[in-house]
């Protein structure tokens, strides 16, 4: 993760052929990455900003099948998910945890729907379950759940999924790479497709962002797994290829613990929108979410809509006792889901499926649009398997099912503030043993320390401050006037470490400024 060395080899050595170029650092692209470097091939991940710097890190934090998904018929995605969650459960026990969620009911029907419904989820996750789903009372609905409205509670059906750190397990899956011998890279833009004389791609063309020059990259096989940004290289390769992403914005906003306190999520099923609401505790904090829209322009920082934040907030306070208002939000942000186009226009995005789709170009380009965090390993296999097929290369076994992942640690203190660090965390204590002054605090909520900035930039390949206050920790999610705050000695911090001057300072802190006030509810 030496951002600068591997640069500076590639630059130096006689250009070698990578087997496979992978373009996009979210959760498909690093899953893809590590799919192909742990089954022999030489890989290269190439991503235009910082890892999960788009949608791969405004999820809602929930590691989940989909019990909406199941309520609409998709009975093989629900599958398929619930099996991918346990896998995932298993190979990051640092950053997964089983959460136990209530749905309030205030009718009989109520109770013996929801019950029987998720009595069919418990039994499509089959030995990979997380516990099983029980009917619970009236009372025990509102010990669990302290601050939920009585008014008209009948009782509550509680089930459980998984809950995570999604930026965190992205800069996991780039080191986990990196470990297996893949070789990682952000801010680096690919600007153009090479191709042979008989039209197949062999390569690409892409700008280092942080240093403003090119560099080529020759490849056998090269896969877009950018997102909302597919049909940009899509395009790039056939310029009348059709567009192939339906993009749907979600948001969320994000409340001090007092609104749900305790370690239970409260999911509410039926929406005005037809949707699901979760209000999920997380890192101290309570996320409620998402909103649904359609949306046109495709942007690395999407912007919540008043209209979005307004039904988010009106939902949660017919719930909780008490209604969150403006002023309460600490941070929102909003993401965009990469669906997969529907053929016939008309099609709510809720409707469009979630199921993933790989897209095969007369050039050899390797597309995956769709999909989410939970199944991104199946996702990884299918592509590589499609790659393999379409190259006439010897077919190889995936070696991901059982794979731990970077810093995988299975006793976690889930009330240690460190505790996504896994494994890493003794070697952060180790820095701060032999240098006391990196112990100073510079968020106290936040449990932030300089070390962290340190380690962000040396082991986590952070180069910007949003880097380390965005996804290294998750500060402006979680607080974005705490993020503001401590970001010029976070700028100063990596400024030393980095050997930059003021200059570099003042336009990180004027970059962050403008990306966080995004974040804000004025």
């Amino acid at each position: 993760m030496k951002r600068e060395s591997i640069v500076a080899l590639l630059q130096k050595e006689p250009p070698r052929v990578w087997d496979v170029v992978v373009i996009g650092g979210g959760a498909t692209g690093l899953g893809t990455a590590l799919e192909a470097v742990t089954r022999g091939y030489k890989t290269l991940l190439l991503e235009q900003a910082d890892f999960a710097a788009s949608t791969s890190s405004k999820s809602t934090k929930l590691v989940h099948g989909g019990v909406r998904y199941l309520a609409q018929g998709d009975v093989g995605l629900v599958r398929e998910a619930s099996m991918e969650r346990g896998l995932l459960v298993q190979n990051a026990p640092h950053l997964v945890r089983n959460l136990a969620f209530v749905i309030p009911t205030f009718s009989t029907w109520e109770n013996i729907k929801y019950t029987m419904g998720l009595k069919m989820y418990d039994w499509l996750a089959g030995k990979l379950s997380l516990g099983s789903s029980v009917h619970i009372s009236r009372q025990t609905t509102l010990e669990k759940l302290s601050t939920l409205k009585p008014d008209g509670l009948a009782g509550g059906v509680l089930y459980h999924d998984g809950q995570f750190d999604d930026s965190r397990l992205a800069v996991n899956l780039a080191q986990t790479i990196v470990d297996k011998g893949g070789t990682v890279l952000n801010y680096m833009k690919v600007t153009a497709l090479h191709k042979d004389a008989f039209g197949r791609i062999n390569g690409v063309t892409a700008r280092d962002t942080l240093y403003h020059h090119e560099l080529s990259f020759n490849a056998r096989a090269v896969i877009n797994a950018t997102g909302v940004f597919a049909d940009d290289i899509l395009e790039m390769d056939n310029p009348q290829a059709p567009r192939s992403i339906a993009a749907s914005q979600g948001v969320h906003v994000v409340l001090d613990s007092s609104f749900l306190p305790g370690h239970h999520a409260l999911m509410i099923p039926e929406t005005s929108d037809g949707r699901v609401l979760f209000v999920v505790p997380w890192h101290n904090k309570v996320v409620v979410g998402t909103t649904d829209t359609p949306v046109k322009h495709i942007s690395l920082e999407p912007h919540a809509m008043e209209e979005e934040i307004g039904f988010i907030l009106k939902t949660a306070g017919q719930y909780l006792s008490r209604a969150p208002q403006r002023e309460d939000v600490r941070s929102v942000w909003a993401g965009l889901r990469p669906l997969a186009a529907a053929k016939a226009e008309g099609h709510k995005t809720k409707e469009i499926s979630r199921s993933h789709k790989i897209i095969v170009a007369s050039s050899g380009l390797l597309t995956i649009i769709g999909g989410k965090w939970t199944t991104y390993r199946r996702m990884a296999e299918d592509v590589i398997r499609k790659m393999e097929q379409v190259h006439k290369w010897k077919r190889t076994a995936s070696a991901t099912h059982h794979l731990k992942l970077h810093g995988a640690a299975n006793k976690v203190n889930w009330e240690d503030p460190w505790f996504f660090y896994g494994s890493d965390r003794f070697q952060i204590h180790q820095m701060v043993a032999t240098q006391p002054d990196l112990q100073e605090l510079l968020s106290p909520s936040l449990h932030i320390i300089k070390a962290q900035v340190i380690w962000a930039v040396r082991e986590e390949m952070a180069r910007h401050i949003d880097d380390f206050l965005a996804r290294r920790t998750r500060a402006l999610f979680l607080d974005a006037r705490e993020a503001l705050r401590i970001a010029p000695v976070v700028a100063a911090i990596m400024a030393a470490e980095l050997g930059k001057g003021s200059d570099w300072i003042a336009e990180q802190l004027a970059a962050f400024e403008a990306l966080a006030n995004g974040y804000l509810l004025n």
